[in-house]
Parts: structure tokens; sequence; C-alpha cells
């Protein structure tokens, strides 16, 4: 009886042991966000945070890297990190020359008045850098948009792949 007292503990210490989670983050991905808003105490909408690879509401810490919108006629990323942030990097014909680019894009050189404030307008097949507030980076190449009025209010939606490098340089993926 005293060795199955042992033994249980053992296994279960070495079978917990081996299924470590691993915290980090992705660095790419395609993701599917709109301008849906919600009420809650407030309003707000899920945008899209690079560093943590997930949709976050405008309402929390940290905010989103970016959100789309739609000024009625076109589609639109924004950012809150009161910086020019957006870079196009490139606009293709069709989805596979915009894949082939987007994959061959390993680094970029932006002058610093090439920025803009807004991505816009936003076009299926574009590539565009990001630079968030903290001079991080992703590329962005844009699957595909929905721009329509729903319920009487303008409706955005984008999906996008993206590629995001921690580093503070212009290469993908990071070092």
């Amino acid at each position: 009886m005293g060795k199955k007292i042992i033994i249980i503990p053992l296994l279960a210490i070495l079978l917990g042991g081996s299924c470590k989670k691993d915290d980090t983050p992705e660095t790419s991905g395609i993701v599917t966000i709109d301008n849906t808003r919600t009420l809650g105490q407030t309003y707000y909408v899920y945008g899209f945070l690079f560093s943590s690879a997930k949709k976050v509401s405008t309402l929390d810490t940290p905010k989103p890297d970016i959100t789309v919108d739609s000024d009625g006629t076109n589609l639109l990323f924004m950012t809150d990190n009161l910086k020019d942030s957006f870079y196009n990097a490139g606009e293709y014909p069709d989805a596979p020359s915009a894949k082939t680019a987007f994959d061959n894009l390993k680094s970029a050189n932006v002058p610093e008045a090439s920025w803009e404030g807004l991505a816009s307008p936003l076009k299926v097949n574009q590539i565009w850098i990001y630079r968030t507030g903290q001079d991080t980076y992703a590329k962005i190449r844009i699957i595909s948009l929905i721009g329509e009025l729903r319920n009487g209010v303008n409706y955005a939606e984008c999906t996008f792949e993206w590629e995001y490098q921690p580093d503070g340089t212009l290469t993908f993926p990071g070092k």
C-alpha cells in the first residue's frame, strides 16, 4: 500500500510537468475584424492586437492596434496610437500575386514622411505595413472586404493575413 501512495503522486508530477504550456503568442495568422458596435457601459468594437495575436475590445488595456471602419464610401484601418502608422506597400491584381508579394516581403524601408494616419482606402490584394505605438511592425495582406449598409449603419469587415515582428526592425519575421 505504501508503494501505491508514492507512485501515484510521482506519476502525477511527471505527467503534469510534461504538459508545459507555451504562452508565447503567435506572430502570424489570418483574422477577421469588423466594426460591429456593442453596448456595455459604453459602445465598443473589437479590433486586433498584434502583440497578443488576438481580437480585443476598444475598452481593453491594451487597446487594439487596429480597427476597421467605413466612411460610407471606403473601408479603412484606424489606430489610436497618436502617430502615423500605415504604409501602403503595394496593390496586386489578384490573390496569388498578392500572396507571393506578401510572402516575399522580408524587409521594408519606409521613409518617415511616407507613413499615413489611416490605411485608406482598403482594397482586396493590398499589402500594408503597420507601425505600433512601441515601434514594432506588422505586415498585412487584405484577403476580403465587406462594406455595406446594415440596419442603417455603415458596416465594415476585413479579413487579413498578418505577420508581426516584435523586435523593432522592419524585418519579417523578426530576428
